[in-house]
């Protein structure tokens, strides 16, 4: 992912000078990491019950559903194709996969590995440094700019790291996780929380940071947490803007594309919150990819990260009073892709 740090607007959390290039770039000292060697946050929970209470296939090939007698009821062809099999049965070449709704079973591939990521609770007295995570499996760099070294521990993609000092080389920000460690920053994606917007009106409300790809949860001025989303794909990107969740579901069937190459039917879509048109907050069972833009505009997340959030802010909206908004989601980009 090319991408560059044009805007950096930071609430309780540290700001990290950056070192000139014609600086002794050492960035800060191993005693100053061993006060804070990891970012002081807590992850999520994940729940086994919760991501694996369904199987998941993929369709392989055109995807053509059945009514129990064999009978074609509907054929929307090939594309991007997945349903459950909560409940199915097994008769012959042939899984059931709704009520009266039948389809070839060796048509479906095997068990989709559900992702395991989960985002992070922030604490209330902030974060002494900006927190991030590797977009990759990697090892730092013992300078800025350098190559990978085996001499530095090897991370997996997902891992958490504190970012201690940032230098930039040839244009382009390399951060200090560790001692003589050094990671640039297209192999990174921060938390940067960000002022309250004034169009924001409920007291609950997120953040979605499109060249970040981080999603932040603010409790009035507060982030509270925080957790990597994929967003929409440049042909059909996320819209920026301020808008409001006017639609709940804890599972609902996603289509779109019908009979053009990028088609994709995905059935029950958990933990989803629209909030632009068709797009929507929602979990995500078929890519481990977040981090990175991956969809048709909706703003994916993990299924553990999708269902704190929709219950974390299922008490948003008043229904006593009339036309209470719910969520209040705000879009935007804090730099831009290159």
């Amino acid at each position: 992912m090319k991408r560059y740090l044009t805007v950096v607007l930071l609430i309780m959390l540290m700001v990290v000078p950056t070192i000139a290039q014609d600086e002794v770039a050492i960035g800060v000292t191993p005693e100053v990491i061993a006060q804070y060697p990891e970012p002081n946050i807590r992850p999520l929970v994940v729940d086994p019950n919760l991501i694996y209470d369904r199987a998941y296939r993929r369709v392989e090939g055109n995807l053509a559903m059945y009514d129990a007698g064999g009978n074609l009821v509907n054929d929307m062809g090939e594309g991007y194709n997945y349903v459950t099999l909560s409940g199915a049965m097994t008769q012959g070449d042939w899984t059931q996969i709704a009520p009266d709704r039948w389809v070839p079973t060796s048509n479906l591939s095997e068990d989709v590995a559900i992702s395991r990521y989960a985002g992070v609770r922030l604490p209330e007295e902030g974060l002494p440094y900006t927190m991030a995570w590797t977009l990759r499996h990697l090892n730092p760099s013992e300078t800025p700019g350098g190559e990978q070294s085996d001499n530095n521990p090897f991370l997996y993609r997902y891992t958490r790291v504190s970012i201690y000092a940032t230098v930039q080389v040839e244009g382009y920000d390399w951060y200090q996780v560790g001692e003589n460690q050094w990671i640039h920053q297209f192999n990174v994606a921060k938390i940067v929380p960000i002022e309250r917007p004034a169009d924001v009106n409920t007291d609950k409300w997120i953040s979605v940071d499109l060249y970040e790809q981080v999603l932040i949860a603010y409790e009035d001025d507060i982030p509270v947490f925080a957790t990597l989303i994929a967003s929409g794909l440049p042909e059909w990107s996320t819209n920026e803007g301020t808008f409001n969740v006017y639609l709940r579901r804890e599972r609902t069937t996603m289509s779109g594309a019908y009979n053009r190459p990028d088609f994709y039917y995905l059935e029950e879509v958990p933990w989803t919150m629209f909030f632009d048109g068709d797009i929507a907050l929602h979990g995500t069972f078929w890519h481990d990819k977040f981090g990175y833009r991956q969809s048709h505009g909706c703003v994916n997340m993990s299924i553990t990260d999708a269902n704190w959030i929709y219950e974390w802010s299922s008490d948003v909206r008043d229904f006593s009073v009339e036309d209470s908004p719910d969520l209040s989601v705000h879009v935007y980009s804090s730099g831009e892709y290159s």
